[in-house]
């Protein structure tokens, strides 16, 4: 049965309307559906701010003194052989590390790893006591030793995301420790199983932190390769502040 003509001619009028509303919907859904483009992992761009995103990767969770752990994270550790403790989900990478560099003939050896809280109050505690005791103020003993010891509540050692290794050979946490040849092997292929030298020597000012040729943190292996090749530090890849 034919149409009625001013039924058709509505029809003729309505298609490319119709057709127009359809294809604005569909590129719509499209942008609305892609993924804002990352300018730095864990940074997203939402057009009028950055905002650092660390829930969405564990792994790039930033600890410092302006970034101090918030509430009381539970964390499933795997024990290491010598007592020491690291988040479970590192430990693979980390045991891989260990065994490849004695692999070689180093002999490197985890002298620190998680800690609790407590733990981490005790060793702040004793670097304080230590400038007092060569005469500094309290207000002075606490902000010296805030730059070589994290306050708690601001140590990534908590987190159980960072270990500080030293060679077997040499066991001084001291900037000595660069010259061995366990750190030098661990400088240059740390980025391969996801970690980084966290406290590089020329990023004491971004850091807030001196310089730690022993403390290695997880951050996974994209963003450690990007972090050790650029010879950025954790908070300028994140374009954070310490």
């Amino acid at each position: 049965m034919k149409a009625p003509a001013h039924i058709s001619r509505k029809r003729r009028r309505t298609a490319p309307l119709v057709l127009c509303l359809l294809l604005l919907a569909a590129l719509a859904g499209f942008l609305c559906g892609r993924t804002p483009r990352s300018i730095l992992p864990g940074v997203v761009n939402t057009g009028n701010e950055t905002v650092i995103q660390p829930k969405d990767a564990w792994q790039l969770t930033l600890v410092n003194a302006k970034n101090p752990i918030e509430g009381n994270p539970q964390i499933e550790l795997t024990e290491l052989r010598n007592g020491q403790a690291i988040d479970s989900r590192v430990y693979p990478a980390l045991q891989r590390m260990m065994d490849d560099a004695r692999a070689v003939g180093l002999r490197p050896l985890i002298c620190s790893s998680y800690r609790t809280n407590e733990k981490q109050t005790e060793l702040f505690q004793n670097k304080v006591a230590s400038y007092l005791n060569q005469g500094y103020s309290v207000e002075e003993a606490t902000r010296l030793a805030a730059g070589w010891v994290a306050a708690p509540g601001t140590s990534e050692h908590q987190l159980g995301l960072a270990v500080d290794i030293v060679a077997e050979s040499y066991q001084l946490l001291d900037e000595q420790q660069e010259q061995t040849a366990e750190q030098q092997w661990l400088i240059e292929n740390c980025a391969a199983y996801g970690f980084i030298l966290r406290y590089p020597t020329d990023k004491s000012d971004v850091t807030g932190v001196g310089y730690e040729p022993w403390h290695y943190r997880y951050v996974g292996e994209t963003a450690a390769n990007e972090i050790m090749s650029q010879g950025v530090c954790l908070e300028e890849y994140l374009g954070a502040t310490a």
